[in-house]
C-alpha cells in the first residue's frame, strides 16, 4: 500500500492539467486590436469552406432579379448565377451573402500588398451598390463595411471634439481604399475610410480611416481606428 504522501502527491499531479490555465510562451505576440464582428464566415469553420480567390470573380446579369418580387428573392441572383454557369466558388460566395439577406456577388479580385481584395456588387439595391472583403492568407474574410464604428473610434481628444460638433454623424458604406503602411516585422496596414454625415444625402460631416492588420505572412490580426477628422 502507497504512503499518505505519495498518494497525495499522485493526485496533485493528475489534477493540476485540468485546472491550470494556458500561459502565453515567452515571446508570444499579442495584438490589442479590434478582430470583434469583422468576419462574413466564409471559409472560417463552415462544413465545406469555400476560399475566395479570383475564381469567385462573376460578371453576369441579374435583370431578372430586379422584377422578382417573391419571398426569398435573396436567392434570385444565386440562381441567376447558377443558370449562367458561374463558377462554384462564385456561388458560394453569392450564397454567403444570401444567408446574410443579401443579394449579391464578387464582381472583381485585386492583390494589395499580398492581401486579396474581393470587390462585391450588391445589383438589387437602392444605395451602396458596393462592398469589400479582404481576404486574408488564411481565407478569412473580413468585411470593411461591417461595424465600422466601434467604441475605441468615439475615444481620444480628436473623436471627441469631433463627435461634439457632430453628434448626429454615423458612417455611410461603402468604405473607400486609402492606402497601405508598412508593419513591423513585415506586416501591412491596409486603410479604409469611411464618410460620417447625418443623413443619406447631407453633405460629409468628416470622415473615419481604419486600418486592417495583416502580419508578414497575411494573415490578419486585427484592425485599429487611425484617424477620425
Amino acid at each position: 500500500m502507497k504512503s499518505l504522501p505519495v498518494v497525495v502527491s499522485l493526485l496533485l499531479a493528475l489534477s493540476l492539467p485540468a485546472c491550470q490555465e494556458r500561459t502565453a510562451p515567452p515571446g508570444e505576440a499579442t495584438h490589442p486590436r479590434d478582430v470583434a464582428g469583422q468576419t462574413t464566415g466564409l471559409g472560417n469553420g463552415d462544413a465545406t469552406p469555400v476560399r475566395i480567390d479570383a475564381s469567385a470573380v462573376w460578371s453576369g446579369a441579374t435583370d431578372g432579379c430586379r422584377q422578382a418580387a417573391a419571398p426569398g428573392g435573396d436567392h434570385c441572383v444565386v440562381e441567376a448565377m447558377r443558370g449562367a454557369g458561374a463558377t462554384p466558388a462564385a456561388i458560394a460566395a453569392a450564397q454567403r451573402l444570401a444567408a446574410q439577406g443579401e443579394s449579391g456577388y464578387v464582381s472583381a479580385w485585386d492583390d494589395q500588398s499580398g492581401v486579396g481584395v474581393a470587390t462585391l456588387e450588391f445589383p438589387l439595391r437602392a444605395n451602396t451598390n458596393q462592398g469589400t472583403w479582404l481576404v486574408d492568407a488564411n481565407g478569412r474574410t473580413i468585411d470593411v463595411d461591417a461595424d465600422v464604428l466601434p467604441d475605441s473610434a468615439r475615444t481620444g481628444a480628436q473623436a471627441r471634439a469631433f463627435f461634439d460638433r457632430h453628434p448626429e454623424a454615423v458612417p455611410f458604406a461603402p468604405a473607400q481604399a486609402a492606402g497601405t503602411a508598412p508593419l513591423a516585422d513585415g506586416g501591412v496596414r491596409l486603410l479604409y475610410a469611411t464618410p460620417l454625415r447625418g443623413c443619406l444625402a447631407c453633405a460629409d460631416d468628416g470622415m473615419l480611416t481604419l486600418g486592417y492588420d495583416f502580419d508578414a505572412q497575411r494573415r490578419y490580426i486585427g484592425r485599429q481606428v487611425v484617424e477620425v477628422r
